[in-house]
């Protein structure tokens, strides 16, 4: 995400020159391997179009750790719970819009219903659970009530971001990228492996982050540190967790995704079979 724009346009131009024409750049091929990380880093898969830089998946960690970091400090008031999951499902909702499956444009109108139903539904899920497993919880399990929140939010939201999947289906391909179809049944596939990626990217953060703080606030030293100062230790630590388990959830589903023909709807089985009888597996992207 440190990249600049011009460094960016450079990365995606050595990428397409060699897709149309095979041609390396100078650097050879460890300067188009370079390129590719750059270019896949930033643009959409499908669309090809440059996406905003704090919803990408390369912003996930200082991203997350700020926003991860408030959430696990300021969690015990209505208030705070309420402006730290505002806070964290706007920026949920931005991350699954940017990296949703399809190439096709989305009306604004259908953004913003989409952007209001899911922070408006994931933000009174995490505060009815903190309202109610809050007040009961052990003090350490009161601090995985934020974590908890997040996991029920995650299912609440990026449904919601990318409910135009869910309706009309993702872009089915075959090997070479020629679009076969649409399919709901693959789009349900894709939206339920980015929902446990997600939660598997928030769970070693969330749930080792507590317990280390739990010891360290029982510490003469730390006994007495304000909210802010435990929400910078705890914003750290997030990050350091974030940096292996970025990687770790992406890498958990592959973004091309494939699925067995007779998998998918009854009509777009037919249509495939009836143009490639001896077709086995469609692909589609997940998205992130």
């Amino acid at each position: 995400c440190l990249k600049s724009n011009h460094e960016l346009d450079v990365a995606k131009a050595v990428v397409s020159k060699y897709k149309e024409d095979g041609v390396l750049p100078s650097s050879g091929e460890e300067g188009l391997w370079r390129a590719k990380y750059i270019h896949d880093s930033a643009f959409h898969p499908e669309t090809g179009d440059k996406q905003n830089i704090l919803g990408r998946m390369s912003f996930q960690v200082p991203g997350g750790m700020l926003i991860t970091g408030i959430l696990m400090a300021f969690y015990k008031s209505p208030l705070e719970i309420f402006l730290g999951q505002w806070l964290n499902q706007s920026f949920n909702a931005l991350v699954n819009f940017t990296n949703r499956s399809g190439d096709k444009p989305l009306p604004n109108s259908v953004i913003l219903t989409a952007y209001i139903t899911a922070t408006s539904l994931a933000t009174a899920t995490s505060i009815g659970m903190n309202k109610v497993l809050g007040s009961k919880a052990p003090p350490l399990v009161g601090r995985f009530v934020p974590f908890m929140a997040v996991a029920v939010a995650n299912m609440v939201n990026i449904p919601c971001m990318r409910q135009q999947e869910l309706k009309e289906g993702v872009v089915l391909y075959d090997e070479d990228g020629n679009k076969l179809g649409n399919s709901p049944v693959a789009a349900r596939n894709a939206i339920t492996k980015v929902t446990i990626s997600r939660i598997c990217i928030a769970a070693p953060g969330m749930l080792l982050t507590p317990i280390l703080m739990e010891r360290l606030e029982k510490m003469p030293r730390f006994r007495s540190i304000g909210k802010w100062q435990s929400c910078a230790i705890q914003t750290v630590c997030v990050g350091c967790f974030l940096v292996a388990a970025v990687p770790f959830g992406c890498a958990l589903y592959p973004q091309k995704q494939s699925i067995s023909v007779e998998k998918l709807e009854t009509e777009l089985q037919e249509s495939i079979r009836a143009k490639h009888p001896e077709r086995r597996l469609v692909y589609y992207n997940k998205g992130l």
